[in-house]
Formats: structure tokens, sequence, C-alpha cells
């Protein structure tokens, strides 16, 4: 009885092309997950709506593949993950609401990227017509994520897209994705003050250390606890009254801009509106329409203002920073980070104290490294071993000088 001579060739295909496809069933599954649980949490009813929108369409992919999987000979896939997708990650909560969503566009952007190399290298023409019409779909959801970032979200009403006129309207006259605090800043401001606190005394220690190398394990831990906690002091004080006087500062000019601002427009109200007109006109916006917008914000000289302004000086004051804030997220920022590379010393002298110092700090250096990809949206991996790296270096080349120090003043 003849045989199939590639036979075992078409199994090896075949079995590549099912593992892609369980990969792809996966990933739109979690996607599914993911933006119900975001919905279920989402207090804006529009957001909410396109949310569930993108669920059920993620999920009519997942059926797609799964009936590929079928046809294919393979099992009926079983999903694996977390029964509210992403949605649970420390990412997506600890970013607040629109984090969680850039990092969902992102991901919508990946998935394109990888069908877009699964349609070159699956070889299979059922999953290919699938993977034509995924793709025009994930594009279309990559879209609608970026309208919700921006401030335009949409309701599908008949086939057509209704604008939230009120969030377009904010985004025209304040760049609210430029000028103001995004969800999650916070985060950024506190992995900022925790690394130049880390950074700053773990460099004092190692430093201390070693021009200490050849005094007793009591005495060296005594001048290392003294000089590190002087400096996490130094570092918190001057961290806070610097993000104080800066945001503080930040204020003040933009107060004195506004009110130059104000004293043109009563000067020259049709200069004030021509200007206006034609920023809207370099963004694009037909003549005929930028001097009816410009027409209806005159109508209110303090809109009027506020809109001038926020073209002028590419902010608005929602967009400036608190200065009180500043300065406690900072002070207190920094503190926490000085402060670990100092602990060992509370409890430990000699070289064991300064192995235990260097240790601690260089996972804390990974862990602030890795935190940063929360805003970055980088490999954490890839983040935290590069913070680890500058720490390292820092450390060995500050206890080198110590050394130095210490051998020059015996």
């Amino acid at each position: 009885m003849p045989t199939d001579s590639f036979a075992p060739f078409k199994n090896a295909r075949n079995r590549k092309v099912l593992a892609a496809l369980e990969g792809n069933w996966q990933a739109e599954m979690e996607g599914y997950y993911t933006y119900l649980a975001l919905a279920d949490r989402e207090t804006d009813a529009v957001r909410a709506q396109v949310l569930r929108h993108l669920a059920s369409a993620e999920l009519e992919h997942a059926a797609l593949w799964a009936a590929r999987i079928v046809e294919l000979g393979g099992a009926e896939p079983v999903y694996s993950g977390s029964p509210n997708g992403d949605a649970d990650t420390f990412a997506s909560r600890a970013g607040g609401p629109l984090m969680a969503l850039r990092r969902l566009e992102i991901e919508e952007n990946r998935h394109i990227a990888n069908y877009g190399t699964q349609l070159k290298e699956l070889g299979d023409d059922g999953s290919i017509a699938i993977l034509e019409h995924v793709i025009e779909d994930e594009k279309d959801h990559y879209r609608e994520l970026g309208s919700l970032l921006r401030g335009r979200s949409h309701l599908q009403h008949g086939g057509k897209h209704v604008v939230d006129a009120k969030g377009m309207l904010e985004e025209l006259l304040a760049k609210r994705n430029q000028g103001r605090s995004q969800a999650g800043g916070w985060i950024g401001d506190a992995i900022y003050g925790v690394n130049d606190g880390l950074g700053a005394i773990f460099g004092i220690v190692s430093g201390v250390s070693g021009a200490t190398a050849a005094q007793s394990s009591q005495t060296q831990a005594h001048y290392v606890l003294l000089a590190g906690l002087a400096g996490m002091i130094a570092s918190a004080l001057s961290m806070g009254s610097g993000a104080y006087l800066a945001a503080k500062s930040e204020r003040e000019i933009y107060q004195a801009e506004v009110e130059r601002e104000r004293e043109a427009i009563n000067m020259n109200p049709s200069e004030a509106r021509q200007l206006l007109s034609l920023y809207y006109q370099v963004k694009g916006l037909p003549e005929d329409d930028s001097e009816h917008v410009v027409d209806h914000l005159a109508a209110d000289p303090e809109l009027l203002l506020k809109a001038l302004t926020a073209e002028r000086l590419s902010t608005s004051e929602d967009g400036l920073r608190v200065p009180w804030v500043s300065a406690t997220s900072g002070a207190l920022s920094t503190a926490l980070g000085a402060t670990i590379p100092v602990i060992p010393f509370f409890f430990m002298s000699g070289i064991s104290a300064v192995v235990t110092a260097a240790v601690i700090s260089l996972i804390a250096h990974f862990a602030v490294g890795a935190a940063k990809s929360l805003i970055t949206v980088r490999s954490w991996w890839a983040s935290g071993f590069e913070m680890t790296a500058v720490g390292a270096v820092e450390g060995a080349v500050t206890y080198a000088i110590g050394l130095w120090l210490g051998r020059l003043g015996a």
C-alpha cells in the first residue's frame, strides 16, 4: 500500500499552524476578558460602552480561531489566563484607567504586527483569510483606543460615529494631552524621587564604606550611618524645596503671561481673534470654520482668553503642577529611596553590612527600573537591568574613590 512521503512534513507544518492559532485564540480571549473587566470598572458611560464593543469583537475573533483549529483537527482550545485578563496586573491598576488604555493601544499594535508576520509565514489559506479580516478589525481597535485616550470617545449608532464634542473642545482649547498631568503621572514623579535618593545615598554609603575600610567595623558602621542619614535628610529637603520652587515659579510665570495676554486682548480684540483663528488654520481647520469657532469663543471673554493662552503657551492652568504636592511627593519619595542603602548598617557592621547594602541597593535599582516600564511601556527586565548596571558602576566607582581617599588620609 503506497504511503505519503510528505506526511511527516505536512504533520509538522500542521502542528506549527495549530500552535500559532492556539496563541492567537489565547490572546483574543485575554483581550476579551481585559476589555470586559475595564468596562465594568469604567465610570464614563461612553468609554464603558466602547470597551464592551471591543470586548465583543475580541470574542468574535476568538470564535473564528477556535473554529479553524477544530477544522484542522486540533482540540477545542481552553483559556489559561486570568478571569480579568490583564486588567488586574499591577501596571494596569497602578497607572489608572488611561494608562491601562495606553497599554492596550500598544498591545493592539503588537497584535497587528504579529498577525502581519503570520500572513507571510503560516501558509494556510483558511487561516490567512481569517487573518486578513482580523487585521482590519485590530486596526479599527487601535484607532478607537487612540480616540478614547485623546478625548474623542465614540459611540456607534446606526453605523455612524457620534463624537464627544466636549472632549474634542477641551483638547482644542487646552491641549490637555500635552498640558495636563496624565493618569499615572504621580508614578513618574515618585520613581524619579526614589531613583534620585537611592542613587545619591548609595554613592555616599559606598564611598564612606571605602574610606573607612581600615577602621573597625563598629566605627565604619557609625560613620556610614551618620553620612547616610545626613545625606538622606539633605537630599529629601533639597528635592522637596526644589520641586516646590519650580512648581511655584511655573505658576507665577504662567499667571504673568495670562495677564499680558488679557491686556493684549483688551487693547486689540480684533487682532486677538485673528491670531486665534490663524492658530486653528495652521492646525488644518478651514478658514471659515476657524473663524466660526472663534466667534463662539469670543462671546465669552474669559473663554477667549483661555483658548488663546492655551495656544500661545501650549498649556493650561490645569496642566500646572501644585507646589505643595510636588514638594511633598519629591521629598517623601527621595527619603524613601535614600533610606534603602542605609538600613543594613542599623543591624550590621563590617564587610557583611557593606555587601548587604550593595545587594539590597542593586535589587532596589532593578525594582525602580522595572517600575519605569509603567510609564515608558518598555520591557520591564531591560529597564530593570539597565538601572542595576548603572547602580553597580556607581557603587564600584564611589567605593574605589573612598578607598583611595581613605589611604590618602591614613
